[in-house]
């Protein structure tokens, strides 16, 4: 089941997000999951959260 989350940032707000988002790793993932399951979940909802950022024009390189 896809849930949506309705967000509304301000730009400023939204580029940081997407800054954040670029710098996450694996190891900061892993650090703090519970185990190798919750650490791909947590990497594949920063995946989808960097294309929604992508679609709406914040993408940094």
């Amino acid at each position: 089941m896809n849930t949506a989350i309705p967000l509304e940032l301000n730009s400023n707000l939204a580029w940081a997000l997407a800054q954040l988002v670029k710098r996450i790793s694996y190891s900061d993932c892993r650090s703090l999951a519970v185990d190798n399951r919750e650490t791909q979940q947590m990497i594949e909802a920063i995946n989808q959260l960097q294309r929604a950022l992508a679609e709406a024009g914040y993408a940094p390189r």
